[in-house]
């Protein structure tokens, strides 16, 4: 059994490729790059709003939960690409509220559906670890840390109040001695 909490992004790219030919591709494919690339919790990936998600002014507005920091993030290219995939399947789909992520039934998306989504992803990429939501959270925190991100940036990025959630992700980086003794 892997005790590991988090996927590292070359898994997080397997399972985002897991996603091809199923049946709510675009949505999930979708909600994986945001959960990953953005530290979402899945209840704040489910709670996304429309109005969150701006791509002309390519930003998202995450709010927090758990009286974390809500912030305001850049949409990369790639994110706007699996944004619009997924506003145009959302658009067919006609659903009578403003949540971001919408079930089959046009209803926000529940959390239990997104886990079980992950877990299944996690299956079918063949990950050596039983995948669930939080540990696209815990990748980005690892994986900003691994591209030499300050352990403050991070804390603000993933909407920690207190260092001390933040510094297990930068606390393990070899690379953080990096600029030392040059």
């Amino acid at each position: 059994m892997n005790d590991r909490k988090h996927l590292t992004s070359g898994e997080v790219e397997k399972l985002v490729a897991a996603t091809k030919g199923a049946t709510h591709e675009a949505r999930d494919r979708c909600l994986l790059v945001l959960m990953f690339r953005h530290g979402l919790r899945v209840s704040e990936a489910c709670g996304l709003k429309l109005s969150q998600v701006d791509i002309e002014g390519r930003v998202l507005h995450v709010a927090r939960l758990k009286k974390g920091l809500s912030t305001t993030h850049p949409l990369r290219t790639e994110e706007l690409r699996v944004i619009r995939a997924w506003m145009t399947e959302r658009k067919r789909l006609q659903p009578a509220n403003d949540a971001f992520f919408v079930s089959a039934r046009r209803l926000p998306l529940n959390r239990r559906t997104a886990w079980v989504a992950i877990r299944k992803y996690g299956e079918l990429a063949g990950l050596p670890l039983d995948a669930h939501p939080h540990m696209l959270r815990h990748g980005c925190g690892y994986a900003l840390a691994d591209q030499g991100a300050d352990t403050r940036l991070i804390q603000d990025y993933l909407g920690h109040r207190n260092i001390q959630h933040t510094v297990r992700y930068t606390a393990t980086n070899p690379a953080r001695f990096e600029r030392l003794w040059r």
